[in-house]
């Protein structure tokens, strides 16, 4: 497991030296705080549903540690290109061990980054309705981070360039997010819209630490844990095995 603690060190290296990608990773999420959380905050008030900032926090927390954690397949891509993934697949170690590795540097990258925007939405206003479940938020936060980044990774070893990836990535990140229930309530939807949202994987991430922060969730929580926690599993055993497709 030497080889997986390297490349998880190695993933952190790469995002603590780019003070830029740090920054601008942090401008999205707040731009939605602030601009949807203060801007629709009283007409979701006037509808009888409470405090749309802290029911928005959550979904944007989510939405960092998802666009973080799915770009981190473009890692893959670069290192192929520039010969850092030869150098990594002719080492003696499984391609699973090399995709955990990857996928465990980039899913805490993608945590730490979800953990900054929820201190800052803390800081801003929204109150935690029970530390005791405050735990089962963070855990959570890391199983949206684990299943993203793999699925980043899974999907970047089909591609041998950026243009492929990004249009696939266009596809899949946006309804996903905005399919999420990040923005809106699940209660009284279309049963058309209903099942999109109940088969995409982030709603039950949302929902979790939604329902663990302010104790609002749609689902209970173990169900929110339980299937994000076996998507993760399954995501994962595809990535390596595809990832064993790889040629360089």
């Amino acid at each position: 497991m030497n080889a997986v603690y390297i490349l998880w060190k190695r993933e952190l290296l790469r995002y603590f030296r780019s003070r830029a990608r740090l920054a601008g990773s942090l401008g999205q999420p707040l731009l939605f705080l602030v601009a949807l959380g203060f801007g629709l905050g009283p007409v979701f008030q006037k509808a009888g549903q409470g405090n749309y900032f802290e029911f928005l926090a959550p979904g944007v927390v989510s939405m960092g540690i998802l666009f973080t954690g799915i770009f981190a397949g473009i890692q893959v891509i670069w290192d192929r290109q520039f010969g850092f993934l030869k150098e990594t697949l002719v080492a003696p170690v499984t391609r699973f061990e090399i995709v955990l590795g990857k996928t465990l540097g980039g899913a805490t990258v993608a945590f730490l980054q979800g953990l900054i925007v929820l201190i800052l939405t803390l800081l801003i206003g929204v109150k935690v309705h029970s530390w005791t479940l405050f735990p089962f938020a963070l855990v959570a936060m890391f199983l949206i981070a684990v299943f993203f980044t793999a699925l980043g990774i899974t999907i970047a070893s089909l591609f041998e360039d950026m243009q492929g990836f990004q249009l696939v990535m266009n596809f899949v990140v946006q309804p996903t997010f905005f399919l999420s229930g990040a923005l809106f309530p699940l209660t009284g939807l279309p049963n058309f819209l209903k099942i999109i949202t109940e088969v995409d994987p982030l709603t039950y991430g949302v929902d979790a630490v939604r329902g663990a922060l302010i104790n609002q969730g749609h689902f209970p929580l173990s169900t929110d844990i339980g299937v994000m926690f076996i998507l993760s599993i399954v995501v994962l055993v595809i990535g390596s095995y595809l990832f064993s497709k790889v040629e360089v």
